[in-house]
């Protein structure tokens, strides 16, 4: 029986062997055709199949998402749904290809707010200006129980800067965010060193945070835009660290 089980075993591995090849010359296909016929689109980071027949995902700039054929021929931009599960495939990849492991953030350039006994952890990245950034603030006031390490992000308007070096040289960075966020009281001027500003936006810009609020939970998910508190909630609850 040993030299029946040594056939079958290498039929096994030729056929394997041949569709690995299969694979790989597709993919070299698909780049070699978009490469060629759309010369202003960026590096393809990585070729892929997508649970849909025929079709391929293409991811570039890290996480840009387009689809393709297996030759390359037509290029897709847009959301891939699958309506037997009613799940948004695009949106689910982006956004795992957008978390940051939450060891990664420069934690010495956020200021750090405790609620309760902070035993559960999420960083924010705002603009003093941004008035979704002073909804989400009081609505996390209602979250107990968590550590924020808050990040500022100057990005809407010079003013946005001089408020964010006020309140990073605030004696109490916290005390002074939370009274312009919160109570609406205007930051005091102040005067130190803020090269840590100017890292939060070289941080934001290699990846790829673009708004205010941008929050990040324990486990990487990033979640864009202002949420309530039930919503804070419900992340916190379901991230477990990487």
């Amino acid at each position: 029986m040993k030299p029946v089980k040594s056939i079958v075993r290498a039929g096994l591995m030729g056929l394997l062997a041949c569709s690995l090849g299969a694979a790989f010359a597709q993919e070299a296909a698909i780049r070699k055709n978009l490469a060629e016929r759309l010369p202003s689109l960026a590096k393809i980071d990585e070729v892929s199949k997508t649970p849909m027949n025929g079709l391929y995902e293409i991811r570039v700039n890290d996480s840009d998402i387009f689809y393709t054929d297996a030759e390359g021929n037509f290029l897709i931009q847009g959301n891939l749904i699958d309506t037997k599960a009613k799940r948004n495939l695009t949106e689910e990849r982006v956004e795992k290809l957008s978390a940051i492991d939450f060891s990664a953030l420069p934690l010495k350039d956020a200021f750090i707010l405790v609620h309760g006994n902070g035993k559960r952890k999420l960083a924010v990245f705002e603009d003093p200006n941004c008035v979704y950034c002073k909804r989400f603030e009081r609505d996390l006031q209602k979250v107990n129980d968590v550590t924020i390490y808050t990040f500022l992000l100057p990005i809407l308007s010079p003013d946005s800067v001089e408020k964010s070096k006020n309140i990073w040289c605030a004696k109490d960075k916290g005390k002074a965010w939370l009274d312009w966020m919160v109570r609406d009281q205007t930051p005091a001027k102040a005067s130190c060193d803020t090269a840590a500003l100017e890292r939060n936006l070289d941080f934001s810009k290699k990846h790829k945070i673009t708004g205010t609020p941008t929050v990040f939970f324990a486990d990487g998910t990033r979640v864009p835009g202002a949420i309530s508190a039930q919503q804070v909630e419900k992340l916190l609850a379901s991230a477990k660290p990487q």
